[in-house]
């Protein structure tokens, strides 16, 4: 090969792609005459990207899939509660908070194939035309939903509808023969965000919150006035409460704090510090109060917390709660999709953001597992606090920020009765389903006991019964060994009794039950006598 070429080829190859790329870009809209040219913020370049691509791309694409996706990796890197929400999605997550949906009525479960009503929402439509708890939905407009295709999506796309429209049902009823039709015009069905209220004791409220949604106010209001007279003490059950709206968790705190006292304040980089003050309609101000929550207990949860521990208005009991002290506005697109961004972070009345580490290499998710590794779940001395963030209460008492909120009354996680046969059974739903099977089986019976608090205190799972619900275990592959068996027998016990009580008396039942052998709710319990 010539020896000049050999010098001038590799300068020549460069020329050749140059013009290729100049080539390939005079062939679209965009020439060298008539040359794209970015202008604007960063913003706006991602705009002119997208429209770039839709109008010019060689092949045909998934427009909407591409932004959305894009949106939602752009969000995640900003911190770990800043996301998109599609509009199906949207709706899916505003529900419970929103406290409704339109429906007829009914908790079920898919039992064998076969769905199983659970319980008739009290007061629901479902309820009303004479629905059952055991009653087998086999029909819906004359269309067989029982078999093996049948799920849960399924049955509620077509038990779901609009308020005022009828739906026909064929039941099939324990004890009676044949198919028993019904029609029930769909309304609109509450959900609860307050599952189960008790009176623990002559003097003792149990307040059970599962969420703060625009209904739990109005839910507590009436909590109380079925716990009665008498009481002097409350326990509000906040474990694994993810939290919900802030308003309404203002609302609640500013039922036990005295006019100005501060509950809650919010700042951002572009929103102007703002306070939450209690005012003067509080009615429990002089009501003794007891927290309880754990590493599941975020946002509006540590909110409420929060606000009472540091107004020495409440005792905190349980573990570290979750740590979010961001706080989230909804915006909506025309297509009813939302983002929700974090605008501010919120801040106790001692001056405490609970927000725990995110970003520069954190393992946001993977949080719990490390509290456990490093012996957090069993030992209050392994929690990580800082002098730094160290904050003091009206009274003068220290609290700390930087990661949840931190309980007055440190209770451990109870491992006593863990088995790899307990985790097994549970996790594959076999109590819940044996408890089912047992209940409806046996539903007269134990309705002659009368109330929650009767069958607590006089039905016992016998040896025959447990030896039942082992055989069936083994029947799933499942058997315990020696070890496993002596270490989680009275957790199996508990748990399937309180299964059973559920079953005939809803969530007051299994819980009545399931108290019995709750570490912390014991805690509160002997905590409130002694001090």
């Amino acid at each position: 090969m010539n020896s000049k070429f050999q010098i001038f080829y590799p300068l020549l190859l460069v020329a050749v792609l140059g013009g290729g790329v100049f080539i390939g870009m005079g062939l679209g809209g965009n020439s060298p005459d008539n040359p794209l040219v970015f202008r604007g913020s960063e913003a706006d370049k991602f705009s002119q990207v997208v429209r770039l691509v839709d109008s010019e791309y060689v092949d045909s694409v998934d427009m909407t899939g591409l932004v959305d996706g894009a949106i939602q990796t752009f969000l995640q890197e900003l911190d770990p509660h800043s996301y998109y929400i599609s509009a199906e999605e949207r709706a899916e997550y505003s529900e419970p908070l929103q406290g409704n949906f339109d429906g007829i009525g009914v908790e079920f479960r898919i039992v064998k194939d076969t769905v199983m009503v659970i319980t008739p929402v009290s007061g629901g439509p479902s309820e009303q035309v004479g629905i059952r708890a055991g009653d087998r939905i086999v029909t819906v407009n004359d269309t067989s939903i029982a078999g093996k295709d049948i799920t849960n999506k399924r049955v509620m796309e077509l038990l779901r509808g609009e308020r005022g429209t009828a739906v026909d049902l064929g039941v099939l009823r324990f004890g009676q023969k044949g198919i028993i039709d019904f029609t029930i015009t769909r309304g609109e069905i509450p959900i609860q965000s307050i599952p189960v209220w008790i009176k623990a004791d002559d003097k003792t409220g149990y307040v059970r919150i599962n969420r703060f949604a625009r209904t739990t106010y109005d839910e507590f209001a009436s909590a109380l006035n079925g716990l009665g007279t008498g009481i002097d003490r409350l326990i509000i059950d906040l474990r694994g409460n993810g939290g919900g709206y802030l308003q309404t968790a203002i609302e609640l705190a500013d039922e036990f704090l005295v006019e100005g006292e501060l509950i809650v304040y919010t700042e951002g980089r572009k929103q102007a510090k703002r306070t939450y003050e209690a005012t003067k309609k509080g009615k429990l101000e002089n009501l003794e109060v007891i927290i309880l929550i754990n590493e599941g207990s975020a946002s509006a949860s540590e909110i409420l917390a929060g606000a009472l521990q540091d107004n020495d208005r409440g005792t905190i009991i349980g573990r570290r709660s979750f740590g979010k002290g961001l706080v989230q506005d909804e915006m909506e697109f025309k297509d009813n999709s939302a983002i929700r961004l974090t605008i501010a972070r919120y801040f106790t009345p001692s001056g405490r953001c609970i927000q725990k580490p995110y970003g520069n290499g954190v393992d946001y998710e993977g949080d719990y597992a490390e509290r456990y590794e490093r012996g957090e779940m069993l030992s209050q001395d392994s929690i990580p606090l800082s002098d730094s963030l160290k904050y003091k209460t009206k009274s003068g008492r220290i609290v700390y920020g930087g990661g949840g909120i931190m309980p007055d009354v440190f209770i451990p996680i109870d491992t006593t009765a863990n088995s790899k046969f307990l985790s097994e059974v549970i996790y594959n739903g076999m109590i819940n389903q044996f408890s089912f099977d047992y209940a409806d089986g046996h539903r007269a019976a134990l309705e002659k006991y009368g109330s929650a608090e009767d069958f607590e205190k006089k039905f016992n799972i016998d040896e025959t019964l447990f030896n039942s619900f082992l055989s069936y275990a083994e029947s799933e592959k499942l058997s315990p060994t020696l070890g496993e068996l002596k270490r989680s027998n009275e957790e199996l016990k508990m748990r399937l009794k309180a299964g059973i009580a559920r079953v005939i008396w809803g969530e007051k039942g299994y819980f009545t039950v399931y108290l019995k052998g709750d570490k912390e709710f014991k805690a509160a319990m002997e905590y409130g006598r002694s001090n």
